[in-house]
C-alpha cells in the first residue's frame, strides 16, 4: 500500500475504535497494522485487530464453485463485484500539536473519515516506547486473542525495520507487567517472539 494514500473509510466510531470499509475489497491492511486518521485537530492511531470479507447484498451470498480465483476472475468476474472487506480497528493513541498520547482520543472519528497507513517517521515515534500496551490490554475483551495481536504488532514493526533487541527488551518487560508477570505467558510469548523475527 501506498502510505501517503487513503484506502478505506470508517462506517462506524466509537472512542474505543472504528470499523472501516476499503475501498477495493481485495486491498486491505494486514492484522497488527498501525494506522492512522487524520483531521483538522489531530491524527488518531488505530491498531487492526479484525478483518472480514463478505457480501456487500445479503441475496448474493458467496458459494463454493469449485474453481480457483483465477478461473472465476475469468469466467465469472461479476461474482466479485458483490464483495466487501471491512476491518476493525482499536485506537491507542493520537498525536496533537506534534505531541502524541497513549489515551483514547477525546472524540471518536467522524463517519466517513478516510484511513491511511502511517508513515514510516510517525511510526517510529508512536513506538518508541510501550505505552499503548495498557490500552490494548484494557481492551482485550474485544481481542480474539491479545497474544496474537502483538505479535502481529511486533512483526509490523519488524516490517518498518524499527525493531531492535532494546526494543523487544521493554515490549516484554511491558507484557510481563501487564500480565501481572504470568512466568509461564511470558515465557511462551518470547519464544514466540523468537520464531517470527
Amino acid at each position: 500500500m501506498n502510505s501517503s494514500k487513503a484506502f478505506s473509510e470508517v462506517i462506524e466510531s466509537s472512542l474505543q475504535g472504528w470499523l472501516s470499509q476499503c475501498w477495493q475489497w481485495n486491498q486491505f491492511p494486514a492484522f497488527g497494522s498501525l494506522l492512522c486518521i487524520k483531521t483538522k485537530k489531530r491524527t488518531l492511531f488505530g491498531i487492526v485487530h479484525q478483518i472480514k470479507t463478505g457480501s456487500m447484498d445479503p441475496v448474493r451470498y458467496p458459494f463454493a464453485y469449485k474453481k480457483t480465483h483465477e478461473e472465476l476472475m475469468q469466467e465469472q468476474p461479476q461474482i466479485f463485484e458483490f464483495l466487501k472487506t471491512t476491518y476493525s480497528c482499536l485506537t491507542i493513541g493520537y498525536q496533537e500539536k506534534s505531541k502524541i498520547y497513549y489515551l483514547v482520543a477525546p472524540e471518536p472519528p467522524a463517519i466517513h473519515s478516510f484511513v491511511e497507513p502511517i508513515e514510516k517517521d510517525l511510526a517510529r515515534q508512536f513506538f518508541a516506547n510501550q505505552n499503548f500496551l495498557p490500552l490494548l490490554f484494557g481492551l482485550s475483551g474485544q481481542i480474539f486473542n491479545l497474544d496474537e495481536l502483538l505479535l502481529a504488532l511486533l512483526k509490523q514493526q519488524q516490517s518498518l525495520a524499527i525493531l531492535s533487541e532494546d526494543k523487544i527488551k521493554d515490549f516484554v518487560d511491558a507484557f510481563s507487567l501487564m500480565s501481572a508477570n504470568d512466568y509461564r505467558r511470558t515465557k511462551l510469548f518470547v519464544q514466540r517472539i523468537q520464531q517470527i523475527l
